[in-house]
């Protein structure tokens, strides 16, 4: 089966199966990758990441890329922290969203990434490029300052926009949720602000700050990873082209750029009922 929707970065995973996305009106259509298992799930993930790394690096000296938390972290360095062709000193890191914590507090998503990859690489990310929370900060002015760090990266907020981050690793939860924007609540509606502060979290901690809709569409590359029989119900839910659901998820549809599922078939098994599947190599 060709994917009419691959792209030359991703045009060296290895076998898996692909399925025909549903898509929004008005966007280009997400890619949607199922591996076998989470391992090779990993490994897809490790030639993606890779690969879109050195595009950047080569374009303009450096990768940024926004991490999220949960199973994420975990899933991406399996395979990534010991890709020696990655130049982890060009990366710029910071976090789609974080809770307010202390940055070693179990809670923590910086802590997580940490101890799962950064802790690892043996080219390391330099430390002023990993941009935290000032967990000092209540909420909102967490948020204002995150939002000055990303005017330092991504120039002043007078000549950008938004930041285009070269790529963004997104997770969603079980209520179709991503980043800490959950659904029902009035930051789905957010169409200005960098990153916003939430201090209602259905999830706990309930203070949090998250990057919002227009920072996540305006990402050249963003990829969502999800593996686990638990996450069939709400995956069916956003990926099922007849769904009439309006989750958090669904509203992250770049303008410009690529949208890929990085899913294992445990993951992506109700999605089967919908399509066809073949085994072949992008």
């Amino acid at each position: 089966m060709t994917d009419s929707t691959a792209t030359g970065s991703a045009d060296a995973l290895p076998q898996q199966h692909s399925l025909q996305p549903a898509h929004h009106p008005h966007s280009s259509p997400p890619k949607i990758l199922s591996f076998p298992d989470e391992l090779t799930l990993s490994k897809g993930l490790d030639e993606y990441v890779a690969k879109l790394s050195e595009e950047a690096i080569s374009r303009h000296d450096r990768f940024t890329v926004a991490l999220s938390g949960g199973s994420l972290p975990r899933q991406l360095s399996a395979i990534l922290r010991n890709n020696k062709t990655v130049q982890f000193s060009k990366w710029v890191v910071y976090f789609a969203d974080e809770r307010c914590v202390p940055l070693d507090s179990e809670d923590s998503n910086y802590r997580l990434a940490k101890t799962e990859l950064f802790d690892h690489l043996e080219e390391k990310i330099p430390e002023e490029n990993i941009h935290t929370i000032n967990a000092d900060l209540d909420p909102e002015e967490a948020a204002d300052d995150y939002i000055s760090q990303l005017a330092s990266t991504f120039a002043t907020k007078d000549s950008v926009r938004y930041p285009v981050f070269d790529l963004i690793l997104l997770g969603v939860g079980p209520d179709g949720h991503t980043c800490s924007l959950f659904p029902g609540h009035e930051l789905l509606k957010e169409s200005s602000v960098w990153c916003a502060s939430i201090t209602d979290s259905p999830k706990p901690p309930p203070e949090r700050i998250t990057l919002t809709f227009p920072v996540l569409n305006h990402a050249h590359h963003v990829a969502f990873v999800a593996a686990g029989a638990g996450k069939q119900d709400i995956l069916h839910s956003i990926l099922d082209p007849s769904s009439k659901a309006d989750l958090p998820a669904m509203h992250v549809k770049p303008i410009t750029g690529t949208l890929t599922w990085f899913l294992d078939d445990a993951a992506s098994g109700k999605i089967s009922s919908l399509v066809n599947r073949e085994h072949h190599r992008l």
